[in-house]
């Protein structure tokens, strides 16, 4: 039986052989939790890379990273605001309302992709500027925006910087959801600090770019740094051995395996989309793409090994990931300009 070529997702692609032997080399007695060498290199390593102070946590998974920084900024009876197809709304089972004690989302944005699922300040200031400010309605925190979107969009510094003066004016936190942040930063040149510019709080992302189970939590407030402290513990995300996940953070920053990862990835996807001509419902910015695509031209396809998500009943998402082959990236490209 013939192996699918895969393109369902980054977050199945496989781990990184640096990763492994970083682990390997972790793989010693230190002290547990977080008091361990490796954990206590986290701050000074994610400062040197943004170039500003910051606080840096690991936990296990994006949503515990992305629910567990709003929790600084947001309090049990504000919201989040957000666009209505936003990860923490659409795909996070319910964690934020959970980890910030019934805090809601306040979702802006047409339902439906918008400009690529990227919230601008038109949006925010038309969802927001109808709340009363009193205690009978619910009032925001916080923002949300997710770098690269759901639909693979960047925003580009001066966007970031125009969303986070507009978050400073109405005295509102402004977290990234940056479960794609390598390749948003990969699309804008490199620069980790252009790619979170204005940011209170970033969930920087690494299972979907080569690490295993590891993401960070990075504050640019490092005085909120306890607070996540307490709650990752109460939340159940203090692990024991958290060398290993130190260790997976620490190797994808050397010599900027992050970047080398996702910049591969991005050139991959601009394989597929040479293929795909008008049939791309939005420009490819980072690694995924979304093709209009029949059911039998679907079929056809599936028919050829590749694997994929459908993504409604016209259309199709592919996603590339650190470990894809480039000739599997020209062959499905090649395959859907056939169609």
């Amino acid at each position: 039986m013939t192996t699918p070529v895969p393109f369902l997702s980054d977050n199945a692609a496989a781990v990184h052989p640096k990763v492994w032997e970083a682990m390997r080399a972790a793989d010693s007695a230190d002290n547990p939790y977080d008091g361990d060498a490796l954990s206590g290199e986290l701050d000074a390593r994610f400062t040197e890379l943004f170039g500003r102070d910051c606080a840096a946590l690991w936990v296990a998974t994006g949503t515990a990273a992305n629910c567990l920084a709003l929790a600084t900024m947001v309090q049990p009876h504000g919201a989040v605001v957000c666009h209505a197809e936003a990860h923490i709304e659409a795909d996070e089972g319910g964690a934020p309302g959970f980890f910030l004690h019934g805090a809601k989302l306040i979702l802006c944005g047409d339902g439906h992709g918008g400009e690529g699922a990227k919230l601008t300040l038109e949006q925010i200031a038309a969802t927001i500027d109808s709340i009363r400010d009193d205690v009978h309605q619910v009032q925001p925190h916080a923002i949300a925006i997710t770098q690269a979107s759901e639909y693979g969009r960047v925003y580009g510094r001066d966007e970031l910087a125009a969303l986070a003066d507009f978050a400073t004016s109405r005295n509102l936190g402004l977290h990234m959801d940056g479960a794609r942040f390598a390749n948003a930063a990969a699309f804008l040149g490199g620069s980790a600090r252009d790619a979170a510019h204005g940011v209170d709080s970033l969930a920087f992302g690494l299972i979907k770019n080569g690490a295993m189970g590891a993401e960070a939590i990075v504050l640019f407030d490092p005085e909120q740094a306890d607070l996540v402290r307490y709650r990752r513990k109460r939340a159940g995300h203090l692990q024991c051995k958290g060398r290993y996940l130190a260790a997976q953070i620490l190797v994808m920053l050397e010599d900027d395996l992050w970047l080398e990862n996702a910049r591969h990835a991005n050139a991959a996807a601009q394989e597929i989309a040479a293929g795909c001509g008008e049939r791309l419902m939005h420009p490819v910015e980072a690694n995924e793409l979304f093709v209009r695509l029949t059911q039998t031209e679907r079929e056809a396809l599936r028919r050829h090994d590749f694997a994929f998500y459908d993504w409604g009943p016209d259309a199709a998402r592919f996603v590339t990931a650190w470990n894809t082959r480039e000739e599997d990236a020209q062959a499905l490209g090649k395959a859907i300009a056939r169609l």
